[in-house]
């Protein structure tokens, strides 16, 4: 018992700043400490809140995990990925060049809807203007919702969403080559975040970051807010949401289920459903539907190739 009540004096109060791998950073009352788990599986993400043990010369062990408030993953049907805990928003990080993904929005709006998580769009690299209208244009069906899109360039500052984002819990998402890490560095200069150059042969990105990490604001990481940013995105797999919890996270969607004719509608060729009648009536768009059925179908083969789920 005293051995017990020792080891509970002795914990710390921590906030993950740092993922990679079963190791992480931690920022504690006592400072940084580099962290391990006793368990073999990686089952904390950056923004997770804990409590560790400290071991000696900067290293502790966690513990426990303090209650989510949200968490921020990706799965397929035999992996996950947590990305960040404890988020209030999310912002998708797109870019004029090199090309984006309108279904990795949809993947990560989705995513973040399932957790209560505001989602908003940063479109980088507004200043080359002759492929801004292009990028607005795919941009549109998501602006019509009403997700806020705020366009900027990171090489020429950032204000508009440091303002947006100050005192929230964010983190930044996309593909690689959008300048998140440029971004992030503009957002908080002293990050030093790595960034490359674009490899324009490929239309695509280097990889800069490989591991989340999360900066703050001000000097009050609860007062002030904090931002992670992420390695780039490729794929973003939604196996561990149910067919019922998708439709749930598009917007778009909510007032019209439980109006179909059958109970059971899937929302593909039935009679009476309400969501084709939205689609046929222009009040629902197309390229989102087409996104809907693409994640569904993919959950679906998940969950035949792992019951699991």
């Amino acid at each position: 018992m005293a051995q017990r009540q020792r080891r509970d004096a002795a914990r710390l109060h921590g906030l993950i700043v740092a993922a990679f791998g079963r190791h992480y950073e931690v920022a504690t009352p006592a400072g940084r400490l580099q962290c391990t788990t006793r368990g073999k599986k990686n089952t904390f993400a950056c923004g997770d809140e804990v409590e560790l043990l400290p071991s000696g010369d900067g290293q502790g062990v966690i513990e426990q995990l303090r209650p989510r408030r949200s968490l921020l993953w990706r799965s397929d049907a035999f992996r996950e990925k947590l990305i960040a805990a404890n988020l209030s928003h999310v912002a998708i990080v797109v870019a004029t060049e090199p090309g984006f993904s309108d279904l990795l929005i949809s993947r990560c709006i989705a995513a973040a809807e399932s957790q209560d998580i505001t989602p908003l769009i940063v479109l980088n690299k507004a200043d080359l203007g002759d492929r801004l209208d292009a990028a607005r244009a795919q941009l549109s069906p998501f602006s019509t919702l009403g997700y806020e899109v705020i366009e900027l360039s990171a090489l020429a500052g950032a204000e508009a969403l440091r303002a947006r984002l100050a005192g929230t819990h964010a983190i930044l998402v996309g593909q690689s080559g959008m300048g998140k890490s440029t971004l992030t560095n503009a957002l908080i200069p002293e990050a030093n975040a790595a960034t490359r150059e674009i490899s324009t042969a490929l239309d695509t990105g280097k990889h800069t970051t490989t591991f989340a990490r999360l900066y703050p604001f001000g000097t009050d990481l609860q007062r002030d807010g904090w931002l992670i940013d992420s390695p780039g995105l490729q794929a973003f797999g939604l196996a561990h949401l149910t067919a019922e919890a998708l439709a749930e996270s598009f917007v778009e969607f909510r007032p019209l289920l439980g109006q179909c004719r059958f109970r059971d509608c899937r929302h593909e060729a039935e009679p009476g459903c309400a969501l084709l009648a939205a689609l046929g009536s222009g009040a629902i768009n197309a390229r989102r539907f087409e996104h809907f059925r693409t994640i569904r179908t993919e959950i679906a083969e998940a969950k035949r190739l792992n019951p699991g789920w």
